[in-house]
């Protein structure tokens, strides 16, 4: 392409500036040269001259027309304008417009005097200004609109692009979302005749069909007893606004014995097939890790559940779990000493799954082991004094102890939790290379994932049951009565004695323990409180609430016991009648607390995971800084509005 003339001047200067140097080099010895190419130079600089100066007038020139055009000092020539144009008032008002505005916008009459507003969708023109646009619609057009300041009012354009976007969110709702289904309890089916198998297998297929023809879906089984299907992504909009029936359907499928339930990974707005499978694999992991019956809808890293109300179908085996014992065996044999840490506010379940373990690194591994804890908030108070009494060795340890003491090569096992902000100590975590997690609760989206070992099985009543199988395979002789006990009150902490969430190994664990020499009367012993707490327990009990079948009460005490009174309280309503989920809010530590309990009728977890919380299916939590009692309530209040409304939780 030819270029303007003007163009050419940094050249021109240049070949003058070398012209001018030469001029004086060639006056030493000819003269006459160095006047020829001294009036070269001349001539040179001012073509230079002349030429800048017409260049400038010629950009005054136009920018000058251009200005004119863009303040309105020519309003015919934005009335050329091919879109629509209008020129806005200081207190919004439209004092002039071009054609393509009166004829595209205001039906062909004059809109002059009207209110831009009426035009914006509700934007302010102040925002449209400082902003790089708005999108609006009027009249079934959509446009982006720009303004910039012209005196004291606006010069506002609108650029249609109606046939772009609508392009656009054809091509987004046209996106395929990758699910992944797996028949979470077929093992369980599989006990049962052949015949009852085939039959609960084929309802379940046939339903999985029938979800797929709805939405007109790909449909494929990819393996025994998992399936894909392959969505579009305004399908699965739809899906999000009904709450999956499908698993409501699959769960009332007549299997006379048992109850079928699905599992779903679901992936969203992933930009390949690729990575919308791998996606909606990780989310599948995920929901089979709270527990399954769910729908786990994975975006952008972030996750959104579904469900979850069915009791986790026990599918460890314990061939997985002699596997798991072998591994923890090789990751202890690499280090030098052991730490077991539980949660902060340490329960029975944390410190005797902890005790138990402690016992077999010392004796079966020879390992230096001891348990990190906060003996000031542990909420196990009798354990630890039942533990350092009965042993006579000095097994626990704080913080700061095991801070100093911890190695590189040291061994961090962890139990009775997978999230980093409820251990003991989170710096210890982050100071250990090898880490060892044993919990029972549903997963959490940010749990630890960097585990040697990660031993997570939500259908186990507690961390204590997990790991008395996990000692009955690392060493069966190396705990005594003392660890039995420890790990027995786990137990019957975390199932109400025997009560919730008991399964076949539950009481598998407990014979063992009695055959170790656990005693019945000891442990409950364990559970006795103080009578300042049992007057606690009394007073929030008293001052329950019934609030759509829920049971709220709350405590203004902040003293040592009142996590212990809370928590005794929560269980104690929800004895009361017509009461599914029972939530106690208390104060402690300037911190705002929300203890929740259910029997299985209402998912807790979901509940407390609204508020920032999380937990178990029948046990939650929640905790808050910097705000009140009352306002807390009116949160708990508002999610239970929302989500005991929706069947999926209830």
């Amino acid at each position: 392409m030819k270029k303007k003339h003007w163009t050419t001047l940094p050249w021109f200067f240049i070949f003058g500036v070398v012209m001018f140097f030469m001029a004086m080099a060639s006056f030493s010895y000819n003269k006459i040269l160095s006047y020829i190419e001294l009036g070269i130079t001349v001539v040179s600089l001012g073509l230079i001259f002349i030429s800048t100066i017409r260049f400038r007038s010629y950009v005054y020139n136009i920018v000058k027309k251009a200005v004119k055009n863009i303040v309105g000092t020519e309003p015919e020539s934005i009335d050329k304008y091919k879109f629509p144009t209008a020129l806005i008032g200081s207190e919004g008002d439209i004092i002039w417009c071009n054609m393509y505005f009166r004829k595209m916008l205001s039906g062909s009459r004059n809109p002059v005097g009207d209110s831009i507003y009426e035009y914006l969708n509700g934007y302010n023109i102040n925002e449209i200004a400082d902003g790089d646009g708005m999108d609006i619609a009027v009249d079934g057009r959509e446009y982006t609109a720009y303004a910039m300041p012209v005196g004291d009012g606006y010069l506002c354009h609108l650029i249609e692009n109606t046939y772009y976007k609508s392009m656009v969110r054809e091509y987004n709702a046209s996106l395929p979302c990758v699910a992944i289904i797996t028949f979470d309890n077929a093992e369980v089916f599989l006990n049962d005749a052949d015949e009852i198998y085939s039959q609960s297998l084929l309802a379940v297929e046939s339903e999985l069909l029938k979800w797929a023809a709805e939405y007109s879906a790909l449909y494929k089984k990819v393996g025994n007893n998992r399936y894909m299907i392959i969505f579009r992504e305004s399908d699965v909009e739809k899906m999000v606004e009904l709450k999956f029936p499908v698993l409501k359907n699959i769960r009332e499928i007549d299997t006379k014995n048992h109850i079928a339930t699905i599992s779903v990974g679901l992936c969203r707005g992933a930009k390949t097939l690729r990575e919308s499978e791998l996606d909606a694999r990780k989310a599948l992991e995920m929901a089979l890790g709270r527990g399954g019956d769910q729908v786990a809808l994975i975006s952008n890293n972030s996750y959104e559940f579904f469900g979850g109300t069915s009791v986790a179908s026990e599918k460890m085996s314990k061939v997985r779990m002699r596997v798991i014992a072998n591994a923890i065996r090789r990751a202890v044999a690499d280090c030098d000493k052991v730490y077991v840490m539980g949660h902060h506010f340490s329960d029975l379940d944390s410190v005797g799954a902890a005790i138990g373990m402690q016992c077999v690194m010392e004796k079966t591994f020879q390992r230096y082991c001891k348990i990190v804890i906060d003996k000031k908030t542990s909420m196990a108070p009798q354990l630890i004094s039942y533990a350092e009494h009965r042993l006579k060795s000095d097994i626990f340890i704080s913080v700061d102890d095991a801070l100093k003491g911890f190695t590189p090569k040291s061994l961090l096992i962890i139990v009775d939790t997978h999230l980093r902000n409820s251990l003991e100590s989170p710096e210890l975590y982050d100071k250990s290379k090898k880490v060892i997690v044993i919990d029972h609760h549903r997963r959490a989206v940010n749990y630890i994932n960097n585990a040697l070992v990660f031993c997570h099985e939500p259908s186990a009543s507690s961390a204590s049951e997990m790991c008395s199988e996990i000692i009955g395979y690392l060493d069966d002789n190396a705990i005594t009565y003392v660890q039995a006990d420890a790990l027995l009150a786990g137990i019957m902490l975390d199932t109400k004695n025997f009560v919730m969430r008991t399964g076949i190994r539950t009481f598998e664990a407990a014979a063992y323990l009695r055959r170790k020499g656990a005693n019945t009367l000891v442990v409950k012993e364990m559970f006795s409180g103080s009578i300042d707490t049992y007057k606690e327990k009394v007073a929030i009990v008293c001052r329950t609430e019934i609030y759509k079948n829920c049971a709220i009460s709350f405590s203004k005490n902040n003293d040592s016991s009142i996590r212990i009174a809370a928590a005794q309280a929560a269980d104690e309503m929800l004895s009361l009648q017509g009461v599914n989920a029972s939530f106690v809010i208390f104060s402690d530590n300037d911190r705002v607390n929300v203890s929740a309990r259910s029997y299985g009728r209402v998912n807790v977890q979901l509940l407390m995971e609204k508020l920032g919380g999380g937990g178990h299916q029948t046990m939650a939590a929640v905790q808050f800084e910097n705000l009140s009692i009352e306002l807390v309530h009116k949160q708990l209040i508002k999610v239970i509005d929302e989500l005991l409304e929706d069947a999926s939780i209830t």
